[in-house]
């Protein structure tokens, strides 16, 4: 009698999720004809008339971005730039950017670009791009807006936080030549690496200039600079933090497959022979970025400095379609070896230091924080 009751239960339990499935896959088809029904409206009713074709564009990236701010949709036109663009020269202003809240965020300027040059800083939400607002806009549209000519000027209108009035800059479109890696020593005796994206070269850049640097005797310590640092490769933000430890685990990522929840270890050998190490981040410094500063703060290996960095901590895959184009898909998060994800929070650092005044320029005069980190090491 237990023996049949129970098989009764099982059964019970099995019709009630083949009914929940069925209920479930009936009710999506239901959002599909309501979905084609709005559309017919929109198409017979809205005052002016439409391009069907880009509105379908704009509810798939509206989906996409309903999920997070790094998923999107990419037509075959942008999609072809995008790849253009990754050969590490082309036209624009030199920024990277988001969407958040219905505008376009800067992540952050990239270093020599006109957009550092004007005065663009992370953080910044770009409201206007000339006589356009961007509330409403896609992400994909707003970017089409600030492209241009090589030559040419576009006019921005920015919020930044603090400032009560919005901020207008006028920018010169220029040919952006990405450099990754610069090196410098400061006071005789400081070994300076500033690392502006992760590329795939860079590791190997940085270890360059760490072995030409070590050459020289007076090196007792490092700064590694990586504000307005928006990220970029996984494998040479692992590398790079191998650079400095000498074991431990570096990162890890989960997701909702098994074959992409993966972890990273050092592996032994510290170039720089365990010299004291500073790293500089601040709310520009993004997903691999973080990755690199997280690690060394949880071993305890660098002293962070600067201010909370921007907390992307996801892993993006670029998913080809049939169209020619392709989304851009969240497909996992990152976790520092303290077990922290990075995500919306970020690193924050040991000393915080904020950027003082409006003429603050990275590695100028006016770099209050490295000027600080800099007499922090020389005591």
């Amino acid at each position: 009698m237990k023996k049949k009751f129970l098989s009764i239960i099982f059964f019970l339990n099995i019709l009630f999720l083949t009914n929940s499935s069925i209920s479930s896959e009936s009710n999506i088809y239901k959002k599909i004809d309501l979905f084609g029904e709005v559309l017919e409206k929109i198409n017979d009713e809205y005052v002016d008339e439409i391009n069907q074709s880009e509105s379908m564009d704009s509810a798939i990236n509206g989906l996409l971005q309903s999920l997070d701010p790094y998923s999107g949709y990419m037509s075959p036109e942008i999609f072809n730039e995008m790849q253009t663009e990754t050969s590490g020269e082309f036209g624009g202003l030199g920024i990277e950017v988001g969407m958040e809240s219905g505008v376009v965020k800067v992540i952050s300027p990239i270093d020599d670009t006109p957009a550092s040059k004007a005065g663009i800083k992370a953080g910044d939400y770009i409201v206007k791009i000339e006589d356009t607002q961007v509330q409403g806009k896609s992400l994909s549209e707003a970017v089409d807006l600030m492209r241009g000519p090589v030559g040419s000027s576009i006019e921005l209108t920015v919020k930044r936080r603090g400032e009560k009035k919005a901020l207008i800059f006028n920018i010169v479109r220029e040919i952006i030549e990405i450099q990754s890696v610069k090196s410098d020593l400061l006071e005789g005796n400081i070994g300076y690496i500033r690392l502006t994206s992760f590329n795939e070269n860079s590791s190997e850049q940085i270890k360059d200039k760490i072995k030409s640097l070590e050459k020289n005797q007076n090196v007792n310590s490092y700064i590694l600079d990586l504000r307005n640092n928006p990220g970029g490769l996984l494998s040479q933000a692992i590398k790079i933090s191998d650079f400095f430890l000498d074991n431990g685990e570096i990162v890890s990522t989960k997701s909702r497959k098994v074959s992409e929840n993966r972890k990273w270890f050092a592996k032994k050998g510290d170039l720089t022979n365990g010299k004291t190490l500073l790293v500089l981040i601040n709310y520009g410094s993004a997903s691999a970025s973080e990755i690199v500063a997280g690690a060394l703060k949880d071993h305890k290996r660098a002293i962070i400095v600067g201010e909370n960095s921007y907390g992307k901590g996801s892993v993006q895959s670029i998913i080809p379609l049939k169209n020619k184009g392709a989304i851009r898909l969240t497909i996992a998060k990152y976790y520092l070896p303290s077990g922290k994800s990075i995500s919306e929070v970020g690193v924050s650092p040991d000393i915080e230091i904020d950027e003082e005044g409006k003429e603050f320029r990275i590695k100028s005069e006016t770099d209050n924080q490295l000027n600080y980190a800099i007499k922090l090491l020389n005591g």
